[in-house]
């Protein structure tokens, strides 16, 4: 048995891709069996060969008593039997699935893969991707027959970044295989490091479509808050006191309206109704939430606009200072940060934008976006928009912003962190 062999160290296990999601799992498995982390970027292998992770998620600690091979080399994958690909599945400019990453790691491994190996994929994908579109590329440049060959299997990742709380060996691992007996060698290599325990789902396609429902129910949830905060804006209602209210009630859903980007929630929809088109069927809701989610950075944009205009400012005179760049809190990952509309609506406007985030690397926003990422906020403003709820962000305090603001100033609040805390300046919040 291939689990036999990883314990007894008589083979390896490698990761590819070293990501938020990859490089946690590689160094848990490291404390139990041997390890090829592989990761098709140098410098990011370089930084994690000196016990930094590039995504500064895991402290140096986590590098420490590790049997682990770090390289950039794929002719190092050989040593391996059992090879997991974590890399990500984004989508292209039309929002339609780009599977170019995962496709190419299959092949990369495709080349390697001998008879007795196991490939498990944890990316993100539409149900039947693994068998329909990665099986193949690993059949043909191995030329080898999954499952007489070769095994496979989808174990979905549920890292969630910037949660320490709800780390890779704490949260419930679903595991699956091609047949019964991939199934349970999957299922049992994995129990070497999850201590919450392991969900065997029933085929591969059940564990992918779990996995994309999971985030797809967030965000049609989140849009439900999103068009909500829309309807009390009118109403001169606080949404964040609507809900808090609600939230009375024991069987009442805690979400809140925000900005959805990032890697999972703002692109695993679209793989699943991409999907369903596929198969004849235009999905409302999800196409709906993914709508309203994606028009919220706008919306923001627009609104802060409309308040400068109602406070007498002129759009070409106007300086905005924007706090939080990455998609989510305390994280700093930049990659789909819905803040960037929130930019590009105001810069519609010609209004002068500055951004600050105390954990964004400036040379990554630099080059992503084309923005010069501000260390320090640099003068007075006409309105500071607290986009990102960072750790660093949740103390402030009126005087702060009193101190940033220009008469009549404006403060946005998009996550609500501030409720009660503004009492004199002018304060708008979803």
């Amino acid at each position: 048995m291939i689990y036999d062999k990883l314990v007894n160290k008589e083979t390896k296990l490698s990761v590819i891709g070293l990501g938020y999601v990859g490089l946690p799992i590689a160094l848990e498995f490291a404390k139990k069996i041997s390890v090829i982390g592989f990761d098709i970027k140098p410098d990011r292998v370089e930084l994690m060969k000196n016990g930094i992770d590039p995504s500064h998620e895991l402290t140096s600690e986590a590098f420490k008593d590790s049997d682990i091979i770090l390289t950039s080399d794929p002719a190092r994958l050989k040593e391996a039997s059992f090879h997991i690909i974590a890399v990500p599945t984004p989508t292209n400019i039309n929002n339609l699935p780009d599977l170019t990453p995962v496709l190419k790691a299959s092949e990369t491994v495709g080349r390697i893969l001998k008879k007795g190996d196991y490939v498990v994929y944890e990316s993100t994908v539409y149900p039947g991707c693994t068998e329909d579109d990665c099986v193949p590329v690993l059949e043909r440049y191995s030329e080898l027959k999954c499952g007489t060959d070769f095994k496979v299997g989808f174990s979905p990742e549920r890292i969630n970044p910037g949660d320490p709380n709800h780390n890779l060996t704490k949260i419930i691992k679903i595991t699956s295989g091609c047949d019964s007996e991939s199934a349970e060698n999957i299922a049992k290599t994995y129990e070497l490091i999850i201590k919450a325990g392991i969900y065997r789902a029933s085929s591969i396609k059940v564990a992918e479509s779990a996995k994309i429902i999971e985030n797809t129910q967030r965000d049609i949830n989140i849009a439900f808050m999103n068009e909500l905060s829309i309807i009390f804006n009118r109403l001169g209602v606080n949404t964040f006191e609507v809900l808090e209210a609600a939230g009375t009630k024991w069987n009442f859903l805690k979400f809140y309206p925000g900005l959805v980007g990032g890697h999972c929630i703002g692109v695993d929809p679209y793989y699943l109704s991409y999907k369903a088109k596929s198969m004849g069927y235009h999905p409302q809701m999800i196409d709906s939430g993914r709508f309203i989610n994606d028009s919220m950075g706008r919306y923001i944009g627009k609104q802060t606009a409309k308040k400068l205009v109602a406070a007498g400012k002129n759009f070409k005179d106007a300086h905005v200072l924007i706090m939080g760049m990455t998609f989510k809190e305390d994280v700093t990952d930049i990659r789909n940060s819905k803040v960037m509309d929130v930019i590009r609506e105001l810069d519609d406007f010609g209004i002068k934008v500055e951004v600050i985030d105390p954990g964004a690397s400036k040379q990554e926003v630099k080059k992503e976006y084309g923005i010069d990422l501000k260390e320090h906020p640099s003068g007075k403003y006409d309105a500071v928009i607290l986009a990102v709820s960072h750790k660093e962000y949740l103390k402030l305090d009126e005087s702060f912003f009193a101190a940033l603001l220009n008469k009549g100033g404006i403060v946005v609040d998009v996550k609500g962190i501030l409720r009660g805390k503004i009492k004199n300046l002018t304060y708008w919040s979803l």
